[in-house]
């Protein structure tokens, strides 16, 4: 009998374990699905957008601003995942965050390192917010308020092992993490920004191709296992 009992508590034990490992699966949500770019939309520029080896790339295009592949979901408070590689250290790219895609022309006015107040206009359909930065130059893994406030306060000093995470021409793994006005970057495992600034507390991911001006080279950028956990 103790055998039987012991047996049967086992059983409901592994059960529960496998539930709520199951459950811990399913919190997180795949934005891309290895295949296809369904749930995204691309704004701002007319670089283009591929799926190849299951990784998300984006090329370059010659005379383009910068573009981005948004997700038609907007989220708040989560936790953010993806791999990425660039190319070429010419390409500087990065993944928006808790952005906005202007339905009109808009005018923002903030104050410069003068305490002067200054205006500043983007055209309908402009991405704008929170951007991660990748870069093989420095600065990866830094936040940059991408055509809002256009400054970069929360930046790896150059120098610092910080400003070496990134890897040239091979994957890198980022982590972002929004809680609140509280924003916490991951490059590669180590922190790399750990701040707070409440002034977008939800909005779309984009990934990044940037402006290249008149260069026809076709740089490319690659992101894969794109997930997010909401919190």
């Amino acid at each position: 009998m103790k055998t039987k009992y012991f047996a049967t508590f086992t059983a409901v034990i592994l059960s529960l374990s496998l539930n709520t490992s199951c459950q811990e699966q399913e919190e997180w949500i795949s934005l891309f699905d290895g295949e296809t770019l369904d749930g995204w939309t691309v704004h701002s520029g007319h670089a283009t957008y591929r799926v190849e080896d299951g990784a998300i790339v984006g090329q370059a295009l010659k005379g383009s601003p910068n573009t981005f592949l948004c997700t038609k979901r907007e989220f708040s408070d989560f936790i953010l995942e993806f791999e990425v590689m660039l190319d070429h250290s010419e390409l500087n790219s990065g993944v928006q965050f808790r952005s906005q895609i202007a339905e009109q022309e808009m005018m923002f006015w903030f104050r410069d390192d003068q305490g002067s107040y200054r205006p500043h206009k983007i055209p309908a359909d402009r991405v704008y917010g929170y951007q991660v930065e990748i870069s093989a130059g420095g600065g990866s893994g830094g936040v940059y308020d991408e055509a809002r406030r256009a400054m970069m306060p929360w930046w790896p000093q150059s120098g610092s092992p910080e400003s070496k995470a990134f890897k040239e021409k091979q994957w890198n793994s980022y982590r972002v993490e929004c809680r609140g006005d509280s924003i916490r970057t991951i490059l590669n495992g180590m922190v790399i920004t750990d701040f707070r600034d409440g002034l977008s507390l939800k909005g779309i991911i984009g990934l990044q191709v940037h402006d290249v001006g008149q260069d026809p080279t076709p740089y490319q950028v690659r992101w894969r296992n794109i997930r997010l956990k909401p919190l």
